[in-house]
Protein backbone atom coordinates (compact mmCIF):
# COMPACT_ATOMS: atom_id res chain seq x y z
CA UNK A 1 0.00 0.00 0.00
CA UNK A 2 0.69 3.54 -1.03
CA UNK A 3 2.21 5.53 2.63
CA UNK A 4 1.94 9.27 1.57
CA UNK A 5 3.44 10.43 4.38
CA UNK A 6 6.54 8.42 4.19
CA UNK A 7 6.90 9.13 -0.23
CA UNK A 8 4.36 12.35 -0.31
CA UNK A 9 1.64 13.39 -2.56
CA UNK A 10 1.78 12.32 -6.07
CA UNK A 11 -1.33 14.58 -7.09
CA UNK A 12 -1.89 17.35 -4.96
CA UNK A 13 -4.08 20.00 -5.35
CA UNK A 14 -7.88 17.83 -4.07
CA UNK A 15 -8.53 16.95 -7.52
CA UNK A 16 -11.44 15.34 -8.92
CA UNK A 17 -11.57 13.18 -11.78
CA UNK A 18 -13.32 15.25 -14.17
CA UNK A 19 -10.40 18.09 -12.96
CA UNK A 20 -8.03 15.87 -14.01
CA UNK A 21 -9.39 15.25 -17.24
CA UNK A 22 -10.14 19.30 -17.89
CA UNK A 23 -6.60 20.11 -16.64
CA UNK A 24 -4.94 17.71 -18.57
CA UNK A 25 -6.84 18.02 -21.97
CA UNK A 26 -6.62 21.98 -21.81
CA UNK A 27 -3.73 22.61 -23.84
CA UNK A 28 -5.04 20.61 -26.64
CA UNK A 29 -8.92 22.12 -25.98
CA UNK A 30 -6.97 25.81 -25.73
CA UNK A 31 -5.13 27.83 -28.56
CA UNK A 32 -1.57 27.02 -28.83
CA UNK A 33 0.10 29.91 -26.74
CA UNK A 34 2.72 32.52 -28.33
CA UNK A 35 5.99 30.46 -26.96
CA UNK A 36 5.06 27.27 -29.19
CA UNK A 37 4.90 29.30 -32.17
CA UNK A 38 8.11 30.90 -31.63
CA UNK A 39 10.36 27.45 -30.48
CA UNK A 40 8.23 25.87 -33.51
CA UNK A 41 9.95 28.81 -35.64
CA UNK A 42 13.02 28.01 -34.35
CA UNK A 43 13.05 24.26 -34.47
CA UNK A 44 11.99 24.36 -38.50
CA UNK A 45 14.68 26.85 -38.56
CA UNK A 46 17.53 24.29 -37.13
CA UNK A 47 15.87 21.30 -38.91
CA UNK A 48 16.06 23.57 -42.34
CA UNK A 49 19.90 23.56 -41.77
CA UNK A 50 19.80 19.87 -41.37
CA UNK A 51 17.60 19.25 -44.61
CA UNK A 52 20.71 21.71 -46.25
CA UNK A 53 23.59 18.84 -44.18
CA UNK A 54 21.83 16.25 -45.73
CA UNK A 55 21.56 17.60 -48.84
CA UNK A 56 24.93 18.41 -49.24
CA UNK A 57 26.20 14.98 -47.99
CA UNK A 58 23.76 12.61 -50.30
CA UNK A 59 24.86 15.07 -53.30
CA UNK A 60 28.57 15.79 -52.73
CA UNK A 61 29.55 12.88 -50.41
CA UNK A 62 31.00 11.87 -46.80
CA UNK A 63 34.15 14.39 -48.04
CA UNK A 64 32.11 17.14 -46.75
CA UNK A 65 32.54 15.68 -43.20
CA UNK A 66 35.73 16.16 -41.40
CA UNK A 67 36.75 12.13 -41.37
CA UNK A 68 39.82 10.83 -42.91
CA UNK A 69 41.27 7.57 -43.40
CA UNK A 70 42.08 7.48 -39.61
CA UNK A 71 38.92 8.69 -38.18
CA UNK A 72 36.30 7.29 -40.30
CA UNK A 73 33.86 7.58 -37.38
CA UNK A 74 33.06 11.82 -36.38
CA UNK A 75 29.82 13.25 -35.28
CA UNK A 76 27.81 11.04 -37.01
CA UNK A 77 28.48 8.12 -35.19
CA UNK A 78 29.18 9.85 -32.01
CA UNK A 79 25.95 11.68 -32.38
CA UNK A 80 24.32 8.19 -33.25
CA UNK A 81 24.90 6.77 -29.91
CA UNK A 82 24.21 9.98 -27.95
CA UNK A 83 20.84 9.81 -29.24
CA UNK A 84 20.17 6.44 -28.97
CA UNK A 85 21.17 7.01 -25.49
CA UNK A 86 18.48 9.74 -25.02
CA UNK A 87 16.40 6.85 -26.42
CA UNK A 88 16.49 4.72 -23.99
CA UNK A 89 14.68 6.83 -21.44
CA UNK A 90 11.64 6.59 -22.14
CA UNK A 91 11.37 2.95 -22.09
CA UNK A 92 13.55 2.38 -19.63
CA UNK A 93 11.62 4.91 -17.56
CA UNK A 94 7.86 3.33 -18.19
CA UNK A 95 8.80 -0.36 -18.77
CA UNK A 96 11.26 -1.11 -15.45
CA UNK A 97 9.04 1.33 -13.21
CA UNK A 98 6.03 -0.21 -14.48
CA UNK A 99 6.70 -3.88 -13.76
CA UNK A 100 8.37 -2.82 -10.47
CA UNK A 101 4.73 -1.39 -10.21
CA UNK A 102 6.01 2.62 -9.13
CA UNK A 103 3.37 4.59 -8.94
CA UNK A 104 5.41 8.32 -9.24
CA UNK A 105 5.63 6.89 -13.48
CA UNK A 106 2.51 7.79 -14.62
CA UNK A 107 2.73 11.92 -14.39
CA UNK A 108 6.11 11.14 -16.22
CA UNK A 109 6.21 8.23 -18.66
CA UNK A 110 3.62 9.77 -21.59
CA UNK A 111 6.26 12.33 -22.45
CA UNK A 112 9.51 10.13 -21.89
CA UNK A 113 7.85 7.64 -24.22
CA UNK A 114 7.21 10.12 -26.88
CA UNK A 115 10.85 11.75 -26.44
CA UNK A 116 11.73 8.19 -26.70
CA UNK A 117 10.66 7.93 -30.27
CA UNK A 118 11.23 11.17 -31.89
CA UNK A 119 15.26 10.71 -30.69
CA UNK A 120 15.69 6.77 -32.06
CA UNK A 121 14.27 8.49 -35.38
CA UNK A 122 16.96 11.13 -34.84
CA UNK A 123 19.30 8.65 -34.26
CA UNK A 124 18.33 6.48 -37.28
CA UNK A 125 19.35 9.14 -39.76
CA UNK A 126 23.35 9.16 -38.83
CA UNK A 127 23.74 5.61 -40.01
CA UNK A 128 22.20 5.52 -43.03
CA UNK A 129 24.05 8.91 -44.29
CA UNK A 130 27.58 7.33 -42.80
CA UNK A 131 26.86 4.60 -45.28
CA UNK A 132 27.82 7.08 -48.30
CA UNK A 133 25.06 5.95 -50.80
CA UNK A 134 22.03 6.20 -48.70
CA UNK A 135 19.65 5.03 -51.33
CA UNK A 136 21.51 1.47 -50.23
CA UNK A 137 20.30 1.71 -47.33
CA UNK A 138 18.09 -0.94 -47.99
CA UNK A 139 20.96 -3.23 -48.81
CA UNK A 140 21.43 -3.86 -44.95
CA UNK A 141 18.38 -5.14 -44.57
CA UNK A 142 17.96 -9.37 -44.17
CA UNK A 143 15.06 -9.83 -46.67
CA UNK A 144 15.09 -12.34 -49.54
CA UNK A 145 16.56 -10.65 -52.97
CA UNK A 146 17.15 -11.53 -56.68
CA UNK A 147 20.77 -10.37 -56.00
CA UNK A 148 22.20 -14.05 -56.34
CA UNK A 149 24.45 -15.35 -52.57
CA UNK A 150 24.57 -11.63 -51.73
CA UNK A 151 23.56 -11.23 -47.83
CA UNK A 152 24.07 -8.96 -45.19
CA UNK A 153 27.07 -10.14 -42.64
CA UNK A 154 25.36 -11.55 -40.00
CA UNK A 155 28.54 -11.12 -37.87
CA UNK A 156 28.83 -7.78 -38.07
CA UNK A 157 28.06 -5.50 -35.05
CA UNK A 158 26.58 -3.01 -37.27
CA UNK A 159 24.28 -5.20 -38.85
CA UNK A 160 23.06 -5.91 -35.65
CA UNK A 161 22.64 -2.22 -34.66
CA UNK A 162 19.97 -2.29 -37.89
CA UNK A 163 18.02 -5.33 -36.22
CA UNK A 164 18.31 -3.94 -32.69
CA UNK A 165 17.50 -0.80 -33.58
CA UNK A 166 14.25 -1.04 -35.55
CA UNK A 167 12.77 -3.74 -33.18
CA UNK A 168 13.53 -0.85 -30.31
CA UNK A 169 11.60 1.56 -32.41
CA UNK A 170 8.81 -0.73 -33.21
CA UNK A 171 8.21 -1.52 -30.02
CA UNK A 172 8.66 1.77 -28.55
CA UNK A 173 6.19 3.28 -30.50
CA UNK A 174 3.99 0.47 -29.97
CA UNK A 175 4.32 0.43 -26.49
CA UNK A 176 3.63 4.11 -26.51
CA UNK A 177 0.50 4.07 -28.26
CA UNK A 178 -1.05 1.50 -26.84
CA UNK A 179 -0.83 3.51 -23.72
CA UNK A 180 -2.55 6.51 -25.69
CA UNK A 181 -5.69 4.89 -26.16
CA UNK A 182 -7.80 5.41 -23.68
CA UNK A 183 -7.12 8.71 -23.15
CA UNK A 184 -7.27 9.59 -27.26
CA UNK A 185 -10.89 8.48 -26.71
CA UNK A 186 -11.40 10.68 -24.17
CA UNK A 187 -10.43 13.18 -26.66
CA UNK A 188 -12.65 11.88 -29.08
CA UNK A 189 -15.74 12.15 -26.51
CA UNK A 190 -15.09 16.13 -25.81
CA UNK A 191 -14.12 17.47 -29.36
CA UNK A 192 -16.75 19.56 -30.97
CA UNK A 193 -15.38 19.79 -34.02
CA UNK A 194 -16.45 16.61 -36.68
CA UNK A 195 -13.15 16.91 -37.95
CA UNK A 196 -11.24 16.59 -34.54
CA UNK A 197 -13.61 13.47 -32.89
CA UNK A 198 -13.21 11.53 -36.71
CA UNK A 199 -9.29 12.27 -36.71
CA UNK A 200 -9.58 10.62 -32.51
CA UNK A 201 -11.91 8.02 -33.37
CA UNK A 202 -9.79 6.85 -35.94
CA UNK A 203 -6.86 7.10 -33.90
CA UNK A 204 -8.57 5.82 -30.65
CA UNK A 205 -9.59 2.13 -32.53
CA UNK A 206 -13.22 2.75 -31.24
CA UNK A 207 -12.37 2.21 -27.45
CA UNK A 208 -15.50 2.09 -25.32
CA UNK A 209 -13.99 1.77 -22.19
CA UNK A 210 -15.91 -1.71 -21.11
CA UNK A 211 -14.68 -3.75 -17.85
CA UNK A 212 -13.05 -6.13 -20.63
CA UNK A 213 -11.79 -3.81 -22.47
CA UNK A 214 -9.63 -2.21 -19.78
CA UNK A 215 -9.02 -6.01 -18.24
CA UNK A 216 -7.20 -6.42 -21.90
CA UNK A 217 -5.53 -3.23 -22.38
CA UNK A 218 -4.23 -3.69 -18.84
CA UNK A 219 -2.82 -7.31 -19.59
CA UNK A 220 -1.41 -6.45 -23.05
CA UNK A 221 0.37 -3.55 -21.66
CA UNK A 222 2.11 -5.54 -18.77
CA UNK A 223 2.88 -8.26 -21.83
CA UNK A 224 4.23 -6.17 -24.14
CA UNK A 225 6.48 -4.21 -21.48
CA UNK A 226 7.84 -7.33 -20.25
CA UNK A 227 8.83 -8.09 -23.63
CA UNK A 228 10.36 -4.78 -24.55
CA UNK A 229 12.62 -4.96 -20.99
CA UNK A 230 15.23 -7.06 -22.31
CA UNK A 231 15.01 -4.94 -25.11
CA UNK A 232 16.42 -2.36 -23.45
CA UNK A 233 19.18 -3.63 -22.28
CA UNK A 234 20.16 -5.58 -25.55
CA UNK A 235 20.02 -2.39 -27.73
CA UNK A 236 23.11 -0.45 -26.31
CA UNK A 237 24.96 -3.63 -25.00
CA UNK A 238 24.76 -4.04 -29.53
CA UNK A 239 25.66 -0.36 -30.17
CA UNK A 240 28.73 -0.83 -27.80
CA UNK A 241 29.55 -4.10 -29.23
CA UNK A 242 30.29 -1.99 -32.50
CA UNK A 243 33.77 -0.55 -30.52
CA UNK A 244 33.81 -3.76 -28.29
CA UNK A 245 34.77 -6.27 -30.88
CA UNK A 246 37.67 -4.15 -32.24
CA UNK A 247 40.79 -4.12 -31.34
CA UNK A 248 41.29 -0.65 -30.94
CA UNK A 249 42.99 0.56 -27.90
CA UNK A 250 39.99 2.13 -25.92
CA UNK A 251 37.46 0.06 -27.45
CA UNK A 252 38.68 -3.88 -26.76
CA UNK A 253 37.16 -4.25 -23.46
CA UNK A 254 34.23 -6.11 -21.41
CA UNK A 255 32.87 -3.47 -19.69
CA UNK A 256 31.14 -1.86 -22.92
CA UNK A 257 27.94 -3.01 -22.58
CA UNK A 258 26.75 -2.77 -18.86
CA UNK A 259 28.87 0.83 -19.38
CA UNK A 260 26.53 2.12 -22.63
CA UNK A 261 23.47 0.71 -21.24
CA UNK A 262 24.29 2.85 -17.56
CA UNK A 263 25.43 5.87 -20.11
CA UNK A 264 22.29 5.36 -22.11
CA UNK A 265 19.99 5.59 -18.91
CA UNK A 266 22.24 8.60 -17.62
CA UNK A 267 21.87 10.49 -20.70
CA UNK A 268 17.60 9.40 -21.12
CA UNK A 269 16.80 10.27 -17.70
CA UNK A 270 18.60 13.81 -17.79
CA UNK A 271 16.54 14.60 -20.43
CA UNK A 272 13.39 13.49 -19.55
CA UNK A 273 14.21 15.78 -16.62
CA UNK A 274 14.73 19.09 -18.61
CA UNK A 275 11.74 17.90 -20.63
CA UNK A 276 9.58 17.33 -17.15
CA UNK A 277 10.46 20.76 -15.78
CA UNK A 278 9.77 22.58 -19.05
CA UNK A 279 6.37 20.65 -19.23
CA UNK A 280 5.07 21.43 -15.93
CA UNK A 281 6.49 25.34 -15.93
CA UNK A 282 4.76 26.24 -19.27
CA UNK A 283 1.74 24.48 -18.74
CA UNK A 284 1.29 24.96 -14.79
CA UNK A 285 1.46 20.97 -13.95
CA UNK A 286 2.86 21.80 -10.89
CA UNK A 287 0.00 19.51 -9.20
CA UNK A 288 0.83 16.61 -11.37
CA UNK A 289 4.80 16.82 -11.66
CA UNK A 290 5.51 17.56 -7.95
CA UNK A 291 8.96 18.61 -6.54
CA UNK A 292 8.61 14.57 -5.29
CA UNK A 293 8.68 13.71 -8.70
CA UNK A 294 11.62 15.41 -9.88
CA UNK A 295 13.56 14.70 -6.77
CA UNK A 296 12.97 10.75 -7.04
CA UNK A 297 14.64 11.15 -10.50
CA UNK A 298 17.35 13.44 -9.12
CA UNK A 299 18.09 10.97 -6.67
CA UNK A 300 18.07 8.08 -9.46
CA UNK A 301 20.54 10.12 -11.63
CA UNK A 302 22.52 10.57 -8.57
CA UNK A 303 23.32 6.68 -8.49
CA UNK A 304 23.69 6.49 -11.81
CA UNK A 305 26.37 8.76 -11.63
CA UNK A 306 28.58 6.97 -9.31
CA UNK A 307 28.18 4.02 -11.36
CA UNK A 308 29.71 6.50 -14.49
CA UNK A 309 32.26 7.15 -12.15
CA UNK A 310 33.43 3.67 -10.80
CA UNK A 311 33.27 3.21 -14.86
CA UNK A 312 35.28 5.72 -16.00
CA UNK A 313 37.58 4.62 -12.93
CA UNK A 314 37.96 1.08 -13.92
CA UNK A 315 39.00 1.64 -17.34
CA UNK A 316 41.93 3.35 -16.50
CA UNK A 317 42.59 0.79 -13.81
CA UNK A 318 42.43 -2.00 -16.17
CA UNK A 319 44.39 0.21 -18.87
CA UNK A 320 47.45 0.51 -16.60
CA UNK A 321 47.12 -3.29 -14.91
CA UNK A 322 46.97 -4.67 -18.31
CA UNK A 323 50.67 -3.25 -18.84
CA UNK A 324 49.31 -2.70 -22.61
CA UNK A 325 51.29 0.36 -23.82
CA UNK A 326 48.51 0.83 -26.70
CA UNK A 327 45.88 1.20 -23.95
CA UNK A 328 48.36 3.12 -21.41
CA UNK A 329 49.02 5.42 -24.29
CA UNK A 330 45.17 6.17 -25.14
CA UNK A 331 43.92 7.29 -21.87
CA UNK A 332 47.32 8.38 -19.70
CA UNK A 333 48.48 10.22 -23.04
CA UNK A 334 45.93 10.95 -25.10
CA UNK A 335 42.49 11.37 -22.76
CA UNK A 336 43.86 12.59 -19.43
CA UNK A 337 46.56 14.20 -20.82
CA UNK A 338 47.22 15.65 -24.16
CA UNK A 339 45.27 16.20 -27.12
CA UNK A 340 41.77 15.72 -25.99
CA UNK A 341 42.22 16.96 -22.50
CA UNK A 342 39.49 19.19 -22.07
CA UNK A 343 36.94 16.65 -23.59
CA UNK A 344 37.98 13.79 -21.16
CA UNK A 345 37.83 16.16 -18.10
CA UNK A 346 34.74 17.64 -19.49
CA UNK A 347 32.94 14.20 -19.40
CA UNK A 348 34.29 13.66 -15.84
CA UNK A 349 33.31 16.72 -14.26
CA UNK A 350 29.90 16.85 -16.08
CA UNK A 351 29.03 13.10 -15.37
CA UNK A 352 30.86 11.76 -12.45
CA UNK A 353 31.19 15.04 -10.42
CA UNK A 354 28.84 18.03 -10.86
CA UNK A 355 25.37 15.58 -10.58
CA UNK A 356 26.63 14.56 -6.87
CA UNK A 357 25.22 18.18 -5.65
CA UNK A 358 21.87 15.87 -5.78
CA UNK A 359 23.18 14.45 -2.45
CA UNK A 360 21.74 17.71 -0.76
CA UNK A 361 18.44 18.33 -0.85
CA UNK A 362 18.70 22.05 -0.94
CA UNK A 363 19.89 21.31 -4.48
CA UNK A 364 16.92 18.91 -5.30
CA UNK A 365 14.60 21.38 -4.22
CA UNK A 366 16.11 23.78 -6.32
CA UNK A 367 14.44 23.56 -9.63
CA UNK A 368 16.93 25.78 -11.49
CA UNK A 369 19.09 23.87 -10.30
CA UNK A 370 18.10 20.78 -11.10
CA UNK A 371 17.69 22.33 -14.58
CA UNK A 372 20.87 23.06 -15.14
CA UNK A 373 22.36 20.27 -13.77
CA UNK A 374 20.02 18.05 -16.36
CA UNK A 375 21.77 20.18 -19.10
CA UNK A 376 25.34 19.38 -17.82
CA UNK A 377 24.87 16.05 -17.71
CA UNK A 378 23.85 15.62 -21.73
CA UNK A 379 26.52 18.05 -22.38
CA UNK A 380 29.14 15.30 -20.30
CA UNK A 381 26.99 12.44 -22.34
CA UNK A 382 27.91 13.78 -25.60
CA UNK A 383 31.47 14.40 -24.75
CA UNK A 384 31.70 10.90 -23.43
CA UNK A 385 30.82 9.77 -26.83
CA UNK A 386 33.17 11.95 -28.27
CA UNK A 387 35.96 10.99 -26.11
CA UNK A 388 35.60 6.89 -27.11
CA UNK A 389 35.27 7.70 -30.56
CA UNK A 390 37.94 10.46 -31.32
CA UNK A 391 40.78 9.24 -28.99
CA UNK A 392 41.14 5.84 -29.71
CA UNK A 393 40.76 6.61 -33.91
CA UNK A 394 43.15 9.86 -33.78
CA UNK A 395 46.30 7.88 -32.39
CA UNK A 396 46.08 3.88 -33.18
CA UNK A 397 48.91 1.32 -32.94
CA UNK A 398 50.75 2.86 -35.95
CA UNK A 399 51.66 6.50 -35.56
CA UNK A 400 52.15 6.85 -39.02
CA UNK A 401 48.43 6.93 -39.53
CA UNK A 402 47.97 9.27 -36.82
CA UNK A 403 45.57 12.18 -37.59
CA UNK A 404 43.51 14.60 -35.88
CA UNK A 405 40.14 15.38 -36.40
CA UNK A 406 37.35 18.46 -36.22
CA UNK A 407 33.55 18.60 -37.59
CA UNK A 408 33.08 20.62 -40.64
CA UNK A 409 29.87 22.90 -41.14
CA UNK A 410 27.81 19.87 -42.93
CA UNK A 411 28.21 17.79 -39.52
CA UNK A 412 27.47 20.49 -37.16
CA UNK A 413 24.25 21.34 -39.99
CA UNK A 414 22.95 17.66 -39.85
CA UNK A 415 23.40 17.39 -35.78
CA UNK A 416 21.76 20.80 -35.31
CA UNK A 417 19.04 19.28 -37.70
CA UNK A 418 18.14 16.54 -35.57
CA UNK A 419 17.77 18.66 -32.37
CA UNK A 420 15.69 20.92 -34.63
CA UNK A 421 13.30 17.28 -35.86
CA UNK A 422 13.59 16.46 -32.03
CA UNK A 423 12.06 19.96 -31.13
CA UNK A 424 9.41 19.77 -33.89
CA UNK A 425 8.59 16.09 -32.33
CA UNK A 426 8.02 17.30 -28.89
CA UNK A 427 5.78 20.46 -29.60
CA UNK A 428 3.74 18.59 -31.94
CA UNK A 429 3.69 16.06 -29.10
CA UNK A 430 2.29 18.34 -26.57
CA UNK A 431 -0.16 20.01 -28.86
CA UNK A 432 -1.98 17.46 -29.89
CA UNK A 433 -1.40 14.27 -27.29
CA UNK A 434 -2.09 14.50 -23.71
CA UNK A 435 1.23 14.99 -22.06
CA UNK A 436 -0.16 12.55 -19.18
CA UNK A 437 -2.02 9.42 -18.83
CA UNK A 438 -4.98 10.41 -17.69
CA UNK A 439 -6.24 7.01 -16.91
CA UNK A 440 -3.51 6.13 -15.02
CA UNK A 441 -3.40 9.33 -13.18
CA UNK A 442 -7.17 8.61 -11.98
CA UNK A 443 -6.49 4.75 -11.01
CA UNK A 444 -3.74 6.26 -8.01
CA UNK A 445 -5.85 9.36 -7.42
CA UNK A 446 -7.40 7.62 -4.25
CA UNK A 447 -4.23 6.43 -2.86
CA UNK A 448 -1.60 8.73 -3.18
CA UNK A 449 -3.21 12.38 -3.09
CA UNK A 450 -4.79 14.69 -0.93
CA UNK A 451 -8.23 14.39 -2.62
CA UNK A 452 -11.00 14.89 -0.22
CA UNK A 453 -14.07 15.10 -2.76
CA UNK A 454 -14.67 12.46 -5.93
CA UNK A 455 -18.30 13.13 -6.71
CA UNK A 456 -17.38 14.86 -9.93
CA UNK A 457 -16.56 11.93 -12.61
CA UNK A 458 -16.14 13.42 -15.94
Amino acid sequence: MYNKKVRGVLIQGNKTYGQITREILAPQERKAPSWWFVAMFISSLAMAMGLWAIYTTISQGIGTWGVNNSIGWGWGIINFVWWIGIGHAGTAFSIFLLILRQKWRTSINRAAEAMTVVAVLCAGLFPLLHMGRIWFGFMVMPYPNSRGPLWVNFNSPLFWDVVAISTYLMTSATFWYLGMIPDLATVRDRAKSKVKKAIYGLMSFGWVGTARSWLRFETAALILGGMAAPLVIAVHSIVSMDFATSVMAGWHTTVFPPYFVIGAIFSGFAMVLTLMIIIRKAFKFQDYVTKGHLDAIAKILTFISLIMGTAYTTEIFIAWYSGMEGEIYTFFHNRISGDHTKAFWTMVTCNAIIPQFFWFKKVRKNITLVFIISIIINIGMWFERYVIVVTSLSKDYLPANWAAYSPTIVEVGTYVGTLGLFGIGVLYFIRYIPMMAISELKTILKGTSTITNTKDHE
